[in-house]
């Protein structure tokens, strides 16, 4: 009887100590990772770029990296910068750099956006103007918005929505006929590199984003500023070497 105990007993032991093994390892739980949410500063203009997946690097970054170094200026009323989309899921740009999105535009509760910055996407000419959703965000924050800008074919967006039909404005170059038929009534204007028409700006976009971001610093802040940001990026910048047209409303 002591004899079929132990062996019961160490059978037991036996189980335990395989199940014991077989429980998952402390680094090998997945954890889902705390959100993390951009700090935003009182007392500055509120930017936020919308990005999708096939956002264009520099339509993006150029603008982004013009509007953060106002943080790093004193005595000028700087700039939040952050990023929504229509997801939190990491987008892939066209260049296949993956970005986090700090805001979901669908579900968030959005702080104030001062400046909208919509960069070009690859769609931006076709499926992305079919997203009702996307549209209709743009449509709202124009309503309070400062400012509304575009980078490249951005500009599409902003025509879908239907907040150029009575401004000045221009895209990529290679898209201005494109943007002529699907938009025949808007006023459009090439052979430049931005157009500032009332709270729109639209640009043509590549490397040329950081100009049309720097324009805008420029207004708000004046030229001291811009030519300090421009420094800091190792730009050369004069405004009156830039094409562009303002136009007087």
């Amino acid at each position: 009887m002591k004899y079929r105990l132990l062996i019961l007993f160490s059978s037991f032991l036996a189980i335990a100590c395989v199940q014991k093994n077989e429980s998952p390892k402390e680094e090998e739980i997945v954890k889902t990772p705390e959100r993390v949410f951009p700090k935003l500063e009182a007392n500055r203009y509120n930017v936020a770029f919308l990005i999708m997946d096939g956002t264009y690097n520099t339509e993006f970054t150029a603008p982004y990296d013009i509007f953060q170094h106002t943080q790093y200026r004193e005595n000028i009323k700087q700039m939040n910068v952050f990023s929504v989309a229509n997801t939190l899921e990491p987008i892939t740009t066209f260049e296949g750099v993956r970005v986090i999105p700090d805001y979901d535009y669908t579900k968030d509760d959005l702080p104030k956006i001062d400046i909208l910055v919509i960069p070009s996407a690859e769609h931006h000419l076709d499926t992305d103007l079919d997203d009702e959703t996307m549209i209709n965000f743009v449509k709202e924050i124009d309503k309070n918005a400062l400012f509304m800008t575009s980078h490249c074919d951005g500009a599409f967006v902003l025509a879908k929505a239907g907040l150029l039909d009575n401004s000045v404005s221009t895209t990529f170059p290679s898209d201005i006929e494109k943007y002529k038929e699907m938009f025949p009534n808007l006023d459009v204007r090439d052979e430049t590199l931005f157009v500032h028409d009332g709270k729109y700006i639209t640009s043509a976009g590549g490397a040329k984003s950081f100009e049309a971001a720097l324009y805008l610093c420029e207004y708000l802040y004046g030229a001291e500023i811009a030519r300090s940001l421009s420094g800091g990026l190792v730009i050369d910048w004069n405004l009156e070497e830039v094409p562009h047209i303002v136009i007087n409303n």
